[in-house]
């Protein structure tokens, strides 16, 4: 008997470690892998077994590179992972990684991706001297523009989503990145960047009011200034929703989008920090 209830025991272990997905991580800008460790370690241990692929490209002042180029290597490492997964996988991204994976999604027609968690990201888009002084100490977010609306700005990924509220005539010209992955800009990949984040099971975007690094906050839940204004006008009022430009909206109204606020969290504990990890993270891997 007890070899019996052993075995079943087995088995039923076995099972619950089969059933968690890979998981996918792209670390954030300036960072590289092992920025991710913690989240990394917290999955194996409360979800035993599961297989965790930490990205580990564009690390250091190699994440400032043209977007788009990222993008492309991402998508190839997702293509081998994909091959290796048909079953499906999850997808994080934090901060800067979270809006690259989006992209790497939106590239690719038949991903894997079943759920993606975007971890305080600017997928709205970036404008704020508290981050500019991460990177470029001597920059000022109201004069950014002249160098990010160049075409020696775009060739940094920073520039890439620098979204100047007050010059969006020049965002629109010279920003070869965030215009068309929000398709703010028609494109002859318009239709597919939309198709493919439907594709999704879910969609978690996570961030809070004092992340004191996203600017505004609300750009990880894809609200943003008003143009000319500071007035940030929520996801549910833009016209990326409204028109269901990249699907938000069907996602939405489906119950695959899920729209996580935290107070009280600053942008480097995100990532870092258990509590958190906890509680904004690990309920959305099962």
């Amino acid at each position: 008997m007890q070899r019996k209830w052993f075995f079943l025991s087995f088995i039923v272990n076995l099972c619950i470690i089969s059933a968690y997905k890979p998981v996918v991580i792209i670390h954030g800008i300036m960072t590289g892998a092992e920025s991710m460790l913690i989240i990394l370690e917290e999955i194996e241990r409360h979800h035993p077994g599961t297989t965790v692929y930490n990205t580990n490209r564009f690390t250091g002042w190699s994440s400032l590179e043209n977007a788009w180029h990222q993008v492309l290597e991402f998508n190839g490492d997702l293509q081998s992972i994909c091959r290796h997964h048909p079953e499906g996988v999850i997808m994080l991204g934090y901060s800067q990684g979270g809006l690259l994976g989006r992209a790497v999604l939106q590239t690719y027609p038949d991903h894997c991706v079943k759920k993606f968690i975007s971890l305080s990201s600017p997928q709205a888009g970036q404008f704020g001297t508290d981050f500019l002084h991460l990177i470029f100490p001597s920059l000022v977010a109201k004069t950014a523009y002249q160098l990010f609306y160049t075409y020696v700005g775009q060739h940094t990924s920073v520039g890439n989503y620098w979204n100047d509220p007050r010059h969006q005539d020049l965002f629109e010209k010279f920003s070869i990145f965030l215009p068309y992955v929000n398709n703010d800009l028609p494109s002859t990949n318009s239709t597919q960047f939309r198709d493919t984040l439907l594709k999704l099971d879910q969609l978690i975007l996570v961030g809070g009011p004092d992340d004191g690094v996203i600017t505004p906050w609300e750009s990880s839940h894809f609200g943003y200034y008003s143009n000319g204004t500071d007035e940030v006008i929520p996801c549910h009022q833009r016209q990326i929703y409204l028109e269901d430009r990249i699907g938000l909206k069907t996602l939405d109204e489906s119950g695959r989008m899920k729209l996580v606020t935290l107070a009280g969290v600053q942008h480097f504990d995100w990532h870092l920090n258990i509590q958190v990890i906890q509680k904004v993270i690990l309920p959305y891997l099962d």
